[in-house]
């Protein structure tokens, strides 16, 4: 599989783009996903999947499950990074990949531990179609092209398929009407949404020095939706805020267009876990170690 260097260590290289638009979504779905992720927009994916998570924390069946394990409250930033991992392991690598499939078999194990409904598995795959193509529509330093939303869809129509689910829509628009009627149904504000969003809130205010920590929740309240916010009872931040805050994500876009400050290809090796400084852990350790111990026990 061909791979990319910068140019003069700092600018894009044109070439990811080019091959991007001779590539076909239906055959090629997962070489395009590894370009999309590990080479044009590897900043930006991170950013949009963060924010797909904390979308889904808005149904109450959702957040009342993340609630009972424990694990988000007590072990916030592990549960981050473990999740982390396991999607952009077979993000990067693809679903038929060897460590693909590990990844998405982990998946599988720590989930079948809880009764998760099917609606919920597939409204969470409807966030990492949709919340990148929107992302990168807004901040991105390009949109992605049709292909590419196309390939996107494709992929986690397949990676759903392999973690088991029923009735995954078999076209884009037949995944946002499924996830508009799930949300219309279902999102309502519960403290348990509450819990979990502030849990979440809490991770990411701790990547950051002490001054800056106050800014966190206002840019998530920013950027998310008034429906969400009422599901997490949220207040608006003040529409300067708001201002700056869009004025801020649309300034970064002009010089990433030419140069990207992230590795060439950004992978899983080269990418810096807080819970892991060292890289110290397997596909198989990743999840809840209690769950681990089960299931190595059987």
């Amino acid at each position: 599989m061909m791979s990319y260097r910068k140019i003069g260590f700092l600018f894009r290289n044109p070439s990811v783009r080019e091959e991007l638009a001779r590539l076909d979504p239906v055959k090629d779905h997962q070489r395009m996903v590894h370009l999309m992720t590990s080479y044009e927009f590897p900043f930006d994916m991170v950013r949009s999947l963060e924010l797909a998570l904390f979308h889904t924390y808005a149904s109450p069946s959702i957040s009342s499950l993340l609630q009972k394990t424990g694990e988000f409250v007590k072990r916030g930033q592990k549960r981050y990074d473990d999740t982390g991992i396991l999607i952009a392991q077979f993000m990067q690598a693809g679903y038929d990949s060897e460590l693909g499939q590990r990844s998405i078999s982990q998946m599988n194990k720590i989930h079948g531990h809880y009764p998760i409904p099917n609606d919920d598995y597939l409204l969470v795959l409807s966030t990492f179609v949709f919340y990148p193509i929107d992302w990168m529509e807004k901040y991105g330093w390009r949109a992605f092209t049709s292909p590419e939303k196309q390939a996107l869809f494709l992929f986690f129509r397949e990676v759903g398929k392999r973690m088991n689910l029923t009735d995954v829509p078999e076209t884009l628009e037949e995944m946002k009407a499924f996830a508009e009627n799930y949300e219309k149904r279902w999102f309502c504000y519960t403290d348990s949404n509450r819990t979990i969003a502030d849990a979440t809130v809490r991770i990411v205010e701790n990547w950051f020095p002490k001054p800056l920590r106050p800014i966190v929740k206002p840019v998530f309240a920013a950027l998310i939706s008034e429906k969400l916010r009422n599901a997490f009872g949220y207040r608006k931040p003040s529409a300067a805020f708001c201002v700056l805050v869009e004025a801020s994500l649309q300034l970064r876009k002009w010089p990433l267009k030419l140069i990207t400050f992230k590795p060439y290809p950004t992978l899983i090796g080269n990418t810096h876990w807080i819970t892991y400084p060292k890289h110290e852990f397997t596909i198989e350790t990743l999840g809840p170690e209690h769950l681990n111990r089960k299931m190595k026990s059987r």
